[in-house]
């Protein structure tokens, strides 16, 4: 019987490999400074969004968001029974947030912390007021969502929350409107929209909106750090303004996807 490397108790690479190849790229701008500036982008401007539904196939919904250096995976399991012998005329929701080791700078233990738990909370909170729970007696919609990488907590709340709104979207799980989320924080006399870790650092005050566009209706809404009701109610209105951009992303994600299935 002829002998082969081939070795069925372990995953064999390919006979052949060949090096990466990394192009630099020079017209690479410099790192933002506090009190420069922004960089690429206008105060009202937000990162680039790319949402692919349908990422996870065992999953009954999923999705998968990038804006730059955020990205973040998410799945939806449900609706199913629920163990427990108590009868519940609603459903839940159950969100839970996973940060990857590698996903921050410096590199988060495996088990979870009080930042997960919080973002987890921001999520559910946004979402839960568009899911019909109602229709659900009894049952169980787990979320799981995987933030690949992070690029500033406000950020992750917010995509995560887009995320999730498509992953039930694509679960087919019944909803009165897409959850949309942005937001934005305070530099100077500005208000900048979907910043980055190091611009949230540096500003007095950070805003997440969440809201249903198609109903003009707010679902969540959370502020941290020192803002004036006049700069509160300025963050509210931009961040307002963009939410209809992004459901209009959101929503052409989905029939793409739709279409294609």
């Amino acid at each position: 019987m002829a002998q082969t490397n081939f070795d069925r108790r372990r995953i064999n690479g390919p006979e052949e490999s060949f090096a990466p190849v990394f192009q630099e790229d020079d017209e690479e701008l410099p790192a933002w400074r506090p009190g420069k500036p922004r960089h690429g982008r206008k105060a009202a401007d937000i990162r680039s969004i790319f949402l692919k539904p349908g990422l996870i196939n065992q999953a009954n919904g999923s999705a998968y968001i990038e804006t730059e250096r955020t990205k973040i995976a998410c799945a939806v399991y449900g609706p199913r029974q629920t163990k427990t012998t108590s009868f519940a005329e609603k459903g839940r929701l159950n969100v839970e947030v996973k940060f990857a080791p590698f996903s921050c700078r410096k590199r988060r233990a495996p088990m979870r912390d009080a930042e997960d738990r919080s973002v987890a909370m921001q999520i559910q909170q946004a979402l839960v007021p568009a899911v019909r729970l109602e229709l659900f007696p009894k049952s169980t919609i787990d979320v799981f969502v995987t933030i690949i990488e992070n690029d500033g907590i406000e950020g992750c709340i917010a995509s995560g929350s887009v995320a999730a709104s498509a992953a039930l979207a694509d679960a087919g799980i019944e909803m009165l409107g897409l959850i949309v989320a942005c937001s934005a924080a305070t530099i100077g006399d500005e208000v900048w929209l979907d910043p980055t870790e190091e611009e949230a650092r540096s500003s007095t005050g950070s805003l997440i909106y969440a809201g249903m566009p198609a109903l003009n209706t707010v679902t969540n809404l959370s502020q941290t750090g020192q803002m004036s009701i006049e700069e509160t109610t300025k963050c509210m209105q931009a961040c307002q303004e963009r939410c209809t951009d992004i459901h209009v992303v959101v929503a052409q994600a989905l029939l793409e996807n739709a279409k294609s299935n």
